[in-house]
């Protein structure tokens, strides 16, 4: 696969993976040699061709697997083996699916495919269908086919995703929309933290909660009480989640995260990694001065190695910077959300609350 300007290769997700195994295993399932390789069309109108890693049939069924290459994308099933195994179905039942060792099944509602599904992504299903139609057309057959899709490992996989907090259980999910994985495009992230609002909602939560990371989430979950489902991994991406709940409404929504985080979305910026810069500490030492610090206070907050570091020195001086600091994040994220109540949270890396900014109503009028 090309790579991108960046000249980082790109790769194929377990979608396209699945279709080109499901093709060759139907395409030998009707009488013919496995294709190997063998050529798909993607949603974009592409054509990659796929080697086939293990190939194995019976009366009944043929069966194709095929290595995921993620390319240069730090993708947890990068290296795996997608299988599909197809047998001929009932007459005039169309493709059906099911899920192998490997491929979850979903349990709740809110995601794209309804609970007791094989968590098998609907553009995913469509491609399968598509080349499955393809294959029987050349064949003079009805396109009346029982896939059943797995990922070697899955299981184990999983637990390094978002899927047993979305309901999705046994293992992964089967996922793509154009076939092609952009290397750190944070695509997958920003689908789960979508699939995890779409679940709250179904499960009729009215509050949810984002955090940055592992211990201010933890720290978000004890103070408000939540359950699992409220919990939403937003990482770095405060307005991705925002918007989205913009459109996708939930009552009252919570951000959590470390002081670092928070100092930068109370300095106005909505995407908080690291790659976009540090925190001001020389617009945070003009804050302590606001807040009646002194000008020695100023300069060690300006010098200091760290937010955390600058925290720690406002505290000293009996400053309340970080309630203040919680303020601007709240106006922040309120121009963002619009609607609704809003609470913010600032904890350090123990877990303690260092700022707050308390639930309330955003005023629409301030977006």
């Amino acid at each position: 696969m090309p790579s991108d300007r960046t000249n980082l290769r790109r790769g194929w997700t377990t979608g396209a993976c699945a279709t080109a195994a499901a093709k060759a295993a139907a395409t030998a399932l009707l009488g013919s040699d496995f294709p190997d390789p063998v050529t798909i069309t993607l949603p974009g109108g592409q054509t990659p061709a796929f080697a086939l890693a293990e190939e194995r049939s019976g009366p009944d069924f043929a069966e194709v697997a095929i290595v995921k290459d993620a390319g240069d994308d730090p993708d947890v099933t990068h290296g795996a083996l997608v299988r599909a195994t197809v047998r001929r179905g009932e007459s005039g039942a169309g493709v059906r699916f099911h899920a192998g060792a490997g491929v979850g099944t979903v349990t709740l509602a809110g995601l794209p495919v309804p609970p007791g599904e094989p968590a098998i992504n609907p553009v995913p299903r469509k491609m399968i269908a598509a080349a499955l139609e393809e294959v029987a057309r050349a064949h003079g057959v009805a396109a009346d086919f029982d896939v059943t899709v797995g990922i070697d490992g899955g299981q184990e996989l999983a637990l390094k995703t978002m899927n047993p907090r979305l309901g999705i259980v046994g293992g992964l999910s089967v996922l793509g929309t154009t076939g092609i994985v952009v290397p750190y495009s944070c695509a997958a992230w920003i689908h789960s933290i979508h699939r995890g609002i779409d679940v709250a909602r179904a499960a009729g939560f009215d509050h949810v909660g984002g955090a940055t990371g592992d211990a201010s989430e933890k720290a978000m979950a004890a103070h408000c009480g939540f359950a699992e489902q409220q919990l939403i991994d937003m990482g770095d991406f405060v307005g991705g989640m925002l918007k989205y709940l913009r459109v996708h409404p939930v009552p009252k929504v919570t951000v959590a995260g470390g002081v670092a985080k928070m100092t930068k979305l109370a300095q106005g910026r909505r995407d908080l990694h690291s790659k976009h810069g540090r925190a001001d500490l020389d617009a945070l030492a003009i804050a302590a001065r606001d807040l009646g610090g002194d000008d020695e206070l100023a300069v060690r907050i300006a010098g200091s190695n760290t937010v955390a570091e600058a925290f720690d020195h406002s505290t000293k001086a009996g400053l309340p910077l970080g309630d203040h600091l919680a303020a601007q994040a709240w106006r922040t994220a309120a121009k963002i959300l619009r609607q609704g109540q809003l609470q913010l949270l600032i904890f350090d890396r123990e877990g303690r609350l260092r700022g707050k900014a308390d639930m309330a109503e955003i005023d629409p009028a301030m977006s």
